[in-house]
């Protein structure tokens, strides 16, 4: 069973005002972190998916994918990844986005014994990323559009608390409370 990481690292950081990418937490980036907790969970190969002109260091080996239609949404990056991740003939591949501190590698490899049924993280009372998606379910992320990512295939999924997940740095208070509540990173 092969299980890839997609990262979804395109987004602008609007709110933020500087690239979440490259924020540090701890003594790392949030892309490297991100990339560190899916290498230790064993997840291979990890594709990360920029904007372009945003290709950004983000440690380890890693495959960075270019997305040029990131400005139309979530969907577009998860396309491309999903694209990357079927050529290398994965069996799923858990998407994640480079902004949540909370992840760990053994969320993660719960999440990638999916046993080929869809499975997402649960916080706030809703389900999200990370959250692993079986080769199965391919044609159809590859038909997503807009800024929703793969939340209508994540309704019905059977999910795994992850604690503090709702904690994403969108915001400089967002980064904050990440700081406060991971302090060592």
């Amino acid at each position: 069973m092969k299980v890839a990481a997609v990262v979804l690292a395109a987004g602008a950081s609007t709110r933020l005002g500087e690239s979440k990418q490259q924020v540090r937490l701890g003594g790392e980036t949030l892309l490297q972190r991100t990339v560190r907790v899916a290498q230790l969970a064993g997840l291979d190969p990890v594709f990360v998916v920029v904007a372009p002109g945003m290709e950004a260091e983000a440690g380890g080996s890693v495959q960075t994918l270019i997305n040029p239609e990131a400005a139309e949404g979530m969907a577009a990056s998860v396309r491309v990844g999903i694209a990357a991740a079927a050529e290398a003939q994965v069996t799923g591949v858990v998407v994640l986005a480079c902004d949540q501190p909370a992840v760990t590698p053994q969320h993660l490899r719960e999440l990638a014994r999916g046993l080929g049924e869809a499975v997402a993280s649960e916080y706030a009372g809703r389900k999200g990323v990370p959250a692993y998606l079986p080769a199965a379910l391919f044609p159809e992320l590859m038909k997503l559009r807009g800024d929703a990512g793969a939340r209508g295939l994540l309704r019905s999924a059977r999910a795994i608390t992850l604690e503090n997940g709702e904690l994403d740095i969108d915001t400089a208070e967002d980064l904050a409370r990440a700081r406060q509540v991971f302090p060592g990173g």
